[in-house]
């Protein structure tokens, strides 16, 4: 079997992947290539790959405006749930947001995914807030690492 390759998304094939994962996973919230570069320039990035096959993604926003606060999001898409890459990336980018000087670490999953809930409880999140953007119809869920 194939080892799981993580990278940072470093040219516009790699974003693509990385923008593939989002918008797989979260269909509400289209993002373009223009966003997936702003995203780029703003957090760190990572793609994960099975081989030559796309399996998930990770987004580090590190604290900023003078707080404390980092998020950690980690993306698997849904053939390959279940088999620890959401924990591999989860690990990494918690690893990440603490060495950025993270005291505290939030993750946000949209209320529809029902995987992504479970995996953030299981590893210790707990819902602090829902909310919708505007325009949208399902609801965000934001979670803190207790």
């Amino acid at each position: 079997m194939s080892e799981l390759r993580i990278r940072v998304p470093d040219d516009d094939s790699a974003l693509r992947d990385w923008q593939h994962v989002h918008n797989t996973v979260i269909p509400t919230h289209h993002l373009s290539m223009d966003d997936a570069r702003d995203r780029a320039e703003r957090h760190h990035l990572e793609v994960a790959h099975l081989g030559d096959v796309l399996v998930g993604s990770s987004t580090v926003r590190p604290p900023a405006d003078g707080t404390a606060t980092a998020t950690v999001i980690a993306r698997v898409l849904a053939p390959h749930r279940g088999r620890g890459f959401g924990g591999e990336l989860y690990a990494r980018g918690l690893d990440r947001a603490r060495k950025a000087g993270a005291e505290v670490i939030e993750t946000v999953v949209l209320s529809s995914n029902e995987d992504g809930l479970r995996f953030a409880r299981a590893h210790g999140f707990v819902e602090i807030e829902r909310y919708l953007l505007p325009g949208e119809t399902v609801p965000w869920v934001d979670l803190r690492l207790f």
